[in-house]
């Protein structure tokens, strides 16, 4: 993926790196800080018209600096304004000392604010840098100013808000608006910190894109971008087995409904087949509802090896629903070589020795995604879960690296990683897709992209957006029956 400024992700250290190399390469750091404030103050005047009193809490580094601006810009325009300082202004530093030298009006102690009507927040305190519990003065002045439900706009990110990893530090604003500067931040996406931020504004401050460029590690958000180049494009003389043959496992007679929904909603993502495996005890129920998709009877290791000579079965999917979890750790020896989506149960066979599905597919090239949710996700690495320094993105990040797979991280702020160090956060999935058999249905998307020749990477990151994407259209209170008929073309 290459830089691009409207859907890389910049975490906080790479910003304060870019800040750096951004005033050595000769551009006036306070001149950035001033665009930045007189951002925050447009911004404040456009939303709030009827404000009667913009109050700004500043804090004591550059985030403080820009609330200072902000303010003087505010006064400037006509507008009441009132600032609070968390410390000693007095205490400043650099461009935060000058941007609160050009501020003419008194400054309070942040305790000293009273809430009243009419009144709009602009919360410089901490922005995207915070990495510790804010202080206990801070927290009463955030919980007065929520109880009153006074609209609040957050410089960078709402004060609270860890921006590498998007968990609230003992206490938050809910903001109604945050502005941010160049690039989005991890905390921006991921949950909670994406419910706490309001609506988003990123504003070019003008530093540079090659200086942006040089300190991104990768992380994006996810969508078109980044399969770009990599889809199935029809083309008028194939026909289906070009288009890709998926192969989805079913589980007993009274487990078959997680495999159809895969088999049938990779059928609608576009594979050019899809074979529904069955056991004998469960064709009659899987026959019973199946049509398009066909059916085949694969009692067991023996004869999944007898079907695998049949080449032109491009990718299958094994774990929803399958239940018998010896069989299913037989069969992943089986599909080492062959692309795979290993969800459900096929995650809980490996939770006591995962090191043989590690091994399996550790050579050649991504062949292996796995979809766990959060419990899954714990059961197969619980020490990385349980690194509470990690953000997801770092848990995702290490759990590919350790398997050898793509690992789809799901969730409200579901994210894609790559062992080679490719990471997006995908944001369009609404939260009614919260629902059973959904992550089902994902599968049968992203098996469906493997079978059609898609890189493992890019089809997971196409299938959870196109997943996502489906959810939107079915709408509130679809059940993972409506998802495969809401699944849309793929976008280039």
């Amino acid at each position: 993926m290459r830089f691009d400024r409207h859907h890389s992700i910049i975490t906080p250290l790479e910003m304060a790196a870019i800040d750096r190399d951004a005033a050595r390469s000769g551009i006036d750091s306070f001149a950035l800080m001033t665009a930045a404030g007189t951002a925050v103050s447009a911004a404040a005047l456009r939303l709030y018209p009827e404000a009667l009193r913009f109050v700004v809490l500043c804090g004591s580094g550059n985030n403080g600096g820009d609330g200072y601006v902000a303010a003087t810009t505010l006064r400037e325009s006509g507008a009441e304004v009132t600032v609070h300082a968390l410390g000693n202004p007095c205490d400043l530093k650099g461009d935060a000392e000058r941007a609160f030298s050009l501020w003419t009006g008194e400054v309070e102690p942040i305790g000293g604010y009273a809430p009243r009507v009419g009144d709009v927040i602009i919360d410089a305190l901490f922005g995207a840098g915070l990495t510790r519990a804010v202080p206990d003065s801070v927290a009463l002045v955030m919980r007065a100013i929520s109880s009153r439900d006074l609209p609040v706009i957050a410089v960078d990110l709402p004060s609270g808000v860890d921006g590498r990893t998007g968990q609230v530090l003992g206490e938050s604003f809910h903001a109604n608006h945050t502005i941010t500067f160049m690039a989005r931040k991890p905390g921006h996406l991921l949950i909670p910190g994406r419910m706490l931020c309001g609506r988003l504004d990123v504003v070019d401050i003008g530093i540079p894109e090659r200086i942006m460029r040089g300190h991104w590690s990768g992380l994006a958000e996810n969508g078109p971008h980044v399969w770009s180049g990599h889809q199935f494009l029809l083309d008028p003389s194939a026909h289906k087995f070009k288009r890709g043959h998926l192969a989805v496992f079913s589980g007993g007679p009274l487990s078959t409904g997680a495999a159809r929904l895969s088999a049938v909603a990779g059928l609608k993502a576009g594979a050019g087949l899809v074979t529904l495996a069955s056991g004998a005890e469960a064709l009659a129920a899987n026959a019973s509802h199946l049509t398009a998709v066909m059916l085949k009877h694969v009692e067991n290791a023996s004869e999944l090896q007898v079907w695998l000579d049949d080449k032109r079965i491009s990718a299958f999917v094994l774990g929803p629903g399958f239940g018998d979890l010896e069989k299913l750790r037989d069969y992943v020896a089986l599909l080492h070589d062959r692309s795979l989506v290993l969800d459900a149960d096929g995650i809980t066979a490996f939770k006591d020795d995962p090191s043989p599905l590690f091994s399996a597919f550790s050579l050649g090239p991504n062949r292996l995604v796995m979809t766990p949710h959060e419990g899954e996700f714990a059961r197969l690495f619980p020490d990385i879960e349980a690194d509470e320094g990690l953000s997801k993105v770092d848990r995702a990040l290490a759990a590919a690296e350790r398997s050898h797979a793509v690992i789809v991280y799901k969730g409200a702020d579901t994210v894609i990683a790559s062992p080679d160090g490719r990471v997006v956060i995908n944001t369009n999935a609404p939260p009614w897709l919260a629902t059973a058999g959904s992550g089902d249905t994902l599968c049968g998307i992203i098996g469906a992209h493997l079978a059609q020749g898609m890189p493992a990477f890019e089809a997971a990151a196409a299938g959870v957006w196109r997943h996502g994407r489906a959810g939107a259209k079915a709408g509130e209170g679809l059940t993972a029956e409506d998802l495969a008929a809401a699944i849309e073309p793929l976008p280039a």
